[in-house]
């Protein structure tokens, strides 16, 4: 039988709906349409003329992919990936002969040979950008890259096993029900754990999965763990990372809670904004205990997952704001269809 990390994530089309992906289809298009020029010329201005003549049939056909791939992406995440491929390359090969048959109005007809000529070299560049992206996405979520998070859960999981297995045990005799119920938490946390975390998961589970692990911390440290949540304009079906929050919201026990003496406070607040979903974690700042590891490890992962599910349109920064540090995270907002 397989085990759980041996299932690959399915291989996906790129969000077609996502700024970093259509610069990045514009600009590997017009470097294509510059490579073919340079090597069907003998000098530069036979290079300016035939690039000159490119260009005016290469950045329609670009746009209008663009904007019909931005308006069919619903339609070709629902595909199956060999054939969302297929069904995007005949996309950007019928542009392409549909630009050319309108230039027609401008001079001559293009020959059927041009049309099958541009309607080729079209979805060859179409394929070649697909392959681009799929190899983009495997270099995102390499072996090594997941090694990285299984070392850092490794070391996380028997320090917080152990710490909540002692706290299930003290409640065995004097509050069964209360055991039974974080014995429940903590095997829905283990099971989160075990999933393939490149996939995407709805906020509402995530804010879940939080407050089950909160659960459990709030067994081991009691009054000294406080939790101040502003979630009430949280949209629980916005489509984002697994395990987004449980980590961050570790890290903030972590570095600034168990280091310090009195009760600290972890301060979670998640709101839309328009388009863009935002998130904050801040908890007490201790200088003289970040020297401990894991963090930035952490927060090097969840980087390289938001760059791979939202390209450029996702950010996590931090900022140590008078005796507080803050995590912040800006997303796009998306929801299952």
């Amino acid at each position: 039988m397989s085990s759980i990390e041996q299932n690959a994530a399915a291989d996906s089309l790129p969000d077609f709906r996502n700024l970093g992906v259509a610069l990045r289809i514009l600009l590997l298009g017009n470097v294509a349409g510059f490579a073919a020029a340079l090597i069907q010329s003998r000098d530069g201005a036979q290079f300016a003329s035939q690039f000159a003549q490119s260009a005016a049939v290469l950045e329609p056909v670009l746009l209008a992919s663009l904007v019909s791939l931005y308006a069919l992406s619903t339609w070709l995440a629902r595909l199956r990936y060999a054939w969302g491929v297929a069904a995007v390359t005949l996309l950007v090969a019928a542009w392409s002969v549909l630009v050319l048959q309108l230039g027609a109005f401008l001079g001559g007809a293009p020959a059927p040979y041009d049309l099958l000529r541009a309607a080729l070299l079209s979805a060859l560049l179409a394929a070649l950008i697909s392959a681009y992206f799929f190899w983009r996405r495997r270099a995102y979520s390499p072996a090594l890259a997941d090694a990285r998070l299984h070392a850092l859960q490794a070391r996380i999981r028997p320090h917080f096993l152990f710490n909540s297995l002692n706290a299930v045990l003290s409640l065995i005799r004097s509050e069964p029900k209360r055991a039974e119920e974080a014995l429940e938490d903590l095997a829905e946390l283990f099971r989160a754990l075990m999933r393939d975390n490149r996939q995407l998961s709805t906020l509402a589970d995530e804010l879940a999965l939080c407050r089950q692990y909160l659960s459990l911390e709030q067994l081991r440290l009691g009054e000294r763990l406080r939790i101040a949540w502003e979630v009430e304009d949280a949209p629980g079906e916005a489509r984002v990372p697994q395990l987004l929050l449980q980590p961050l919201v570790e890290n903030a026990i972590y570095h600034g809670i168990e280091p310090g003496l009195e009760p600290g406070t972890v301060r979670i607040r998640i709101a839309r904004e328009k388009n863009e979903l935002r998130l904050l974690v801040a908890n007490p700042y201790h200088p003289d205990y970040q020297h401990r590891a894991g963090n930035r490890m952490a927060l090097a992962n969840l980087r390289e997952r938001l760059a791979l599910h939202f390209d450029v349109e996702a950010s996590l920064e931090t900022e140590v704001v008078g005796d507080t540090f803050e995590i912040r995270i800006v997303l796009p907002y998306r929801r299952e269809a």
